[in-house]
């Protein structure tokens, strides 16, 4: 037996050790289609309960086909942004406003604690009193699913920046925009990222329940008439869209996440 034979063994084995989670976890949801197909051709599964995964990809084809799918993507897209850069801006500046002042703690956090204690989604009812049932009170359920979880982050990530960075500035002369841009933005960018990856996974969820508010544009708009014409393939693809479109932006944020944490590292 040669030297090399003698190597490449264990290491193969060790590849195999490393990487068979990640097959599995690959192979798994594939699997699932798979049994899934099989049920639905031996109508074990009924196909108005259930439609087998080739159905909801041709009822996915037809939307792409028609452009109904992308006029879609582009209002419920654009609903959750703007809910997403309104949530995000009041809950960064509350989050600041209450981690950067012991006045403004005292006397702004017990408020926003007793709103966040409400459902948000139980707001509907209200929001379409109050705005009507156009394009207002999409924007603000989601702003308001938004805001939340980055003022928690922002006022926790504040709280915890290592005073050995403010007394550094403070000898080196540093003003307080050079203070806020130099050290307490790096400091809480980590934190304040984990609590947009929360905000983005609430803003789809809102915008999922706001878009069955009288929509007549998006996903939701698709899954309402899908509804009505008892299209079981079209409204799973329409969740299936959704959650494409949350994971996705996730994993952007994950990948900002895993560079500013490097960031810190380096600088640390």
């Amino acid at each position: 037996m040669t030297p090399t034979s003698v190597t490449e063994g264990p290491n193969h084995t060790d590849r195999w050790s490393r990487h068979r989670w990640t097959v599995i976890r690959v192979l798994s949801p594939i699997a699932l289609l798979i049994l899934w197909q099989i049920g639905s051709a031996l109508r074990v599964i009924p196909e108005r309960i259930l439609p087998a995964p080739s159905l909801i990809v041709d009822a996915g084809i037809e939307l792409a086909r028609s452009g109904e799918l992308t006029d879609a993507l582009v209002v419920s897209g654009t609903r959750v942004v703007e809910g997403l850069v309104l949530g995000g801006v009041i809950g960064v500046a509350l989050g600041a406003l209450v981690g950067l002042s012991r006045i403004a703690e005292a006397t702004v956090d017990p408020p926003l604690q007793m709103l966040r204690a409400l459902p948000h989604l139980g707001l509907i009812p209200l929001f379409i009193l109050w705005f009507g049932i156009g394009e207002t009170p999409k924007i603000l359920l989601v702003a308001l699913g938004v805001a939340f979880p980055l003022y928690l982050n922002t006022f926790s990530a504040i709280r915890q920046i290592d005073r050995r960075h403010l007394e550094t500035a403070d000898v080196l002369g540093f003003s307080w925009r050079q203070r806020f841009s130099r050290v307490i933005i790096p400091s809480i960018a980590p934190q304040l990222l984990v609590g947009l990856r929360q905000s983005l996974a609430i803003a789809w969820l809102s915008l999922i329940v706001a878009e069955q508010i009288n929509a007549d544009a998006g996903l939701g708009y698709i899954i309402n008439n899908a509804r009505d014409f008892f299209r079981t393939d079209t409204i799973i693809f329409g969740l299936v869209v959704y959650a494409l479109l949350g994971i996705t932006t996730d994993g952007i944020v994950r990948v900002l996440e895993r560079r500013a944490m490097r960031y810190r590292a380096d600088r640390g």
